[in-house]
């Protein structure tokens, strides 16, 4: 019943499997970690020949694209701390060796895994880039087509003020055309009251003539009358002497009388005629003048009809104006829209590339306490009092271990 039959067994079985990594983006599939642990104790009599035996199990696994695993497992025969030191030195040797060459497989697989993370970063990152060129693409066409439309617009504009001056021509022509049809009207006008004058004038004129014509053939009855009476006063053959004044010529009188009523019948026959030839060529004039206002009519009717087409063009030219801005506005807001939900993609993306930065940066930190820890180890074999501070240290530092390690395999589980 020695002391040396006292022995302590530590048994560590811990395995770390990451999963295939998905080709559609930062795609985390998670499988649960599970831990099994059967601890046993086993006491001989006076408490000596006591053995702990111990097994844990950790199995976990992660898919974040990366294609290969590694496996940390010790589980091998019981480290056994007995009296014989030469034989305990060369079992704590094997195991030191055994973990020596799992922590060089666990250096391999993590530069493995850091070549696979920087090609899928590569990969992805150039995947990404090209993913965008659609968009560019996208919003290059819509520039496109914002310009064209503004280019459309100005013509439409263009042709809006073109429509403006041409209406205010015809505007000015339609006054024009008005005052000229108002001073023709005043113009008939004067020429109607003119040839009402003349009308009077000419009946006047005319009753002149008819008075003028029943005096000479009253005065023709009675010359003729006189005649008639001298003719039969010196018919008879008395020869009668009288000393008197002389006799009156009643026929160069009467010849007097026809020569000026004669005249002044051919003066108000020439002005009767006069007066017909005026009120001619008033009476053409004035179907001139009303030909002319039928037509001024008629054209300032067709520069209405004209006038109302153009203002029938401007109205729909404006609406389609403003149907093209509320068009292209609701277009530009659908652009700007699929922009910010690509900023939104693209924000995420940097914020899954920053989670994975942070994982590798967490592995990285592991492998270096695994360094440190296997440096202790180096530097507790080479102590004096080996086998109390080795039971000690391996006890913290698998402790310190399998912690690390199941905090770190949560986390990656949780992401």
């Amino acid at each position: 019943m020695a002391s040396s039959n006292r022995s302590f067994l530590i048994n560590t079985s811990s395995t770390f499997q990451p999963a295939a990594p998905t080709l559609h983006g930062l795609n985390y599939r998670k499988t649960p970690i599970q831990k099994y642990q059967a601890p046993s104790v086993y006491g001989g009599a006076g408490g000596y020949g006591t053995r702990i035996s111990t097994s844990t199990n950790y199995r976990g696994g992660f898919g974040g694209g990366f294609g290969s695993g590694f496996q940390l497992k010790t589980s091998d025969n019981d480290i056994l701390l007995a009296g014989n030191e030469k034989l305990t030195m060369q079992n704590l040797n094997d195991r030191l060796a055994s973990y020596l060459e799992k922590v060089h497989s666990l250096e391999n697989a993590n530069s493995q895994l850091e070549k696979q993370i920087r090609d899928w970063y590569a990969n992805n990152s150039s995947a990404i880039r090209h993913d965008h060129s659609p968009y560019f693409k996208t919003i290059e066409d819509l520039q496109n087509q914002i310009g064209a439309a503004r280019l459309v617009n100005a013509q439409l504009i263009l042709q809006i003020d073109n429509a403006k001056l041409a209406s205010d021509d015809f505007r000015m022509k339609f006054e024009t055309e008005l005052a000229m049809k108002q001073n023709v009207e005043n113009d008939l006008a004067g020429l109607l009251r003119v040839i009402d004058d003349l009308t009077l004038s000419k009946a006047d004129t005319e009753l002149q003539v008819e008075g003028a014509n029943e005096e000479l053939a009253f005065l023709k009855k009675n010359h003729e009358e006189e005649v008639d009476r001298l003719h039969r006063q010196l018919g008879g053959t008395v020869n009668v002497e009288v000393d008197a004044a002389p006799s009156i010529d009643l026929a160069k009188i009467m010849e007097n009388m026809r020569q000026q009523y004669d005249g002044i019948a051919e003066k108000n026959r020439q002005e009767t005629e006069d007066v017909n030839r005026e009120v001619a060529l008033n009476v053409e004039q004035l179907q001139t003048k009303k030909t002319e206002i039928t037509d001024l009519r008629r054209t300032l009717q067709g520069l209405e009809i004209e006038l109302q087409s153009q203002l029938s063009t401007k109205k729909a030219l404006e609406d389609t104006l403003a149907e093209t801005k509320a068009l292209y506005g609701s277009q530009l807001a659908q652009i700007q829209a699929a922009i910010g939900n690509v900023e939104m993609q693209l924000m995420q993306l940097r914020a899954d590339m920053e989670n994975q930065s942070a994982e590798y940066n967490t592995l990285l930190d592991i492998k270096t306490r695994l360094e440190v820890e296997i440096a202790t180890y180096r530097r507790l074999l080479e102590g004096e009092d080996i086998k109390s501070t080795l039971l000690r240290q391996l006890k913290i530092d698998f402790k310190l271990t399998k912690s690390t390690l199941l905090n770190r395999l949560n986390r990656v589980a949780t992401l």
